[in-house]
């Protein structure tokens, strides 16, 4: 799995103008899966991402967790984070995830997170949408189990 975090201040997704989802201060999570993802690595990036502490505390060091700070997360789906683009100028996409598998671990990944406390927006696998965020920091923090 692929994971993309940003701290943010605010962000909503929105689907053909509607508003799905919005969260105040926590995390906005872009997130990709390909074929050989398991439990296991869902696993392993729920408990890194509910326990990463990057937000600040009184003296001003990234010190707290999202929990610390009464944060949410919006998570959205997104294949394109396995893009390949090393030949030509239009992207591949083969290492992304069969959409069923896929989906299977993105709506698992969504409820091992809400499982911790933590309240999660979702957008819709596979959908248009529109992400708007206001970036915090910015904190930008890249996630990837293929990467030791």
């Amino acid at each position: 799995m692929r994971i993309l975090l940003q701290r943010v201040s605010e962000a909503q997704v929105a689907i053909d103008g509607d508003v799905h989802g919005a969260i105040q201060q926590g995390f906005l999570l872009l997130v990709g899966a390909e074929d050989s993802d398991t439990s296991e690595q869902v696993d392993y990036l729920v408990h890194k991402i509910s326990k990463l502490r990057v937000f600040e505390d009184d003296a001003g060091k990234m010190n707290l967790g999202i929990s610390d700070v009464g944060g949410s997360v919006l998570s959205v789906s997104q294949f394109t984070l396995y893009a390949n683009t090393k030949k030509g100028n239009r992207p591949s996409f083969v290492a992304a995830g069969d959409p069923k598998h896929a989906n299977q671990m993105y709506e698992e990944f969504n409820q091992k997170l809400a499982a911790t406390g933590l309240t999660v927006e979702t957008g819709v696998f596979g959908a248009d949408m529109q992400v708007s965020l206001i970036n915090d920091g910015p904190v930008t923090i890249w996630f990837d189990t293929d990467q030791p």
